[in-house]
């Protein structure tokens, strides 16, 4: 009976949450390793959050030379910046391009990255798996600048498949610069450039999932399918219901410096999207109280998408960005 109180004891302490000091002194060397990244995200993430004060105000930063002084004596205008953006059409054709291109990289770049993990993790040989996942990540390195020259090169008016066409008597084309086509042909600059980076977190999981399954599996029958369909993707559910809610949280940030180099070859009724509007008008136009307003309402529903898919994801049975 000794044993067994002993034992109740030992399960109790477990069981009861240990003092923040006590964690503290166990864990303070991860918790140094942490600072500095901590500092970092303060400083350029929580820091900055501060100055959407000049959403409410008529900010003229030329009122002194400290940003912080100039912040104090702008005059507050209340909710003006806001009512100017509901009624300025820019502003909704930036939103409605903005949506429409996150709809279009939902449907058609989400599945790449899976697909090509499904693909790379059924290569047996080791070596050519490496080889194969260096080559489909390697854009991601590159900078968008030389992303859209590589594009221009092949699709614009002096590209190849232009020049080819020529050749033949056929009347090139210029993809560029086409209005009509252009979110299709940002989505596809989208995929050939950070599709391969997805492919690792999708990889990292898959390698967690047990070889025992696989083997059970074949034991009883099932095809290579089949163990695609009942191992495989159940392994994936949720990672991928991670990255949908984090990828609805970014559904109004497509690609800010992607969009703005080819902002004046299409025009901005087809590339202009919420950052480029917010960046147009606060750093060209030096209206940083309109612009900083445009870019809070784009915050603001931001952190509305992410809860809601958070939200789906639990009633999916999935944990998303923080459980229940």
């Amino acid at each position: 009976m000794a044993a067994g109180m002993a034992s109740g004891k030992g399960a109790g302490g477990r069981g009861r949450k240990l003092p923040l000091r006590v964690r503290f002194r166990r864990d303070r060397t991860l918790v140094l390793m942490t600072l500095p990244a901590l500092l970092l995200v303060a400083v350029f993430h929580y820091v900055p959050v501060l100055g959407n004060v000049v959403a409410f105000q008529d900010y003229d930063p030329y009122l002194s030379e400290n940003g912080f002084t100039a912040m104090l004596e702008s005059p507050w205008i209340g909710l003006e910046n806001f009512d100017r953006i509901l009624a300025d059409s820019a502003f909704w054709r930036a939103v409605e391009n903005t949506l429409v291109l996150f709809l279009l990289q939902l449907v058609l770049f989400f599945p790449v990255p899976i697909v090509l993990a499904l693909l790379i993790n059924s290569i047996v040989r080791p070596r050519v798996r490496a080889v194969a996942q260096a080559i489909v990540y390697l854009p991601h390195f590159f900078s968008w600048v030389l992303v859209i020259t590589v594009f221009q090169q092949i699709f614009g008016g002096a590209g190849i498949i232009a020049q080819t066409l020529r050749q033949y008597g056929v009347e090139g084309f210029d993809l560029m610069t086409d209005p009509g086509i252009f979110k299709f042909l940002v989505t596809s600059e989208g995929i050939w450039k950070d599709a391969g980076w997805g492919v690792i977190v999708f990889l990292a999981a898959l390698s967690a999932v047990s070889q025992d399954l696989y083997e059970a599996a074949a034991m009883d029958g099932a095809g290579r399918w089949r163990r695609m369909w009942h191992v495989t993707l159940p392994a994936l559910r949720p990672v991928i219901a991670l990255l949908l809610v984090l990828r609805v949280g970014d559904a109004l940030t497509v690609g800010f410096e992607q969009l703005l180099l080819q902002r004046d070859a299409v025009g901005p009724d087809a590339a202009e999207v919420l950052d480029t509007y917010v960046w147009w008008n606060g750093i060209r136009n030096q209206d940083f109280g309109y612009a900083a307003a445009a870019g809070l309402v784009k915050g603001v529903v931001g952190v509305g998408l992410v809860l809601t898919a958070n939200k789906i994801a639990h009633l999916m049975g999935e944990q998303g960005v923080y459980r229940k």
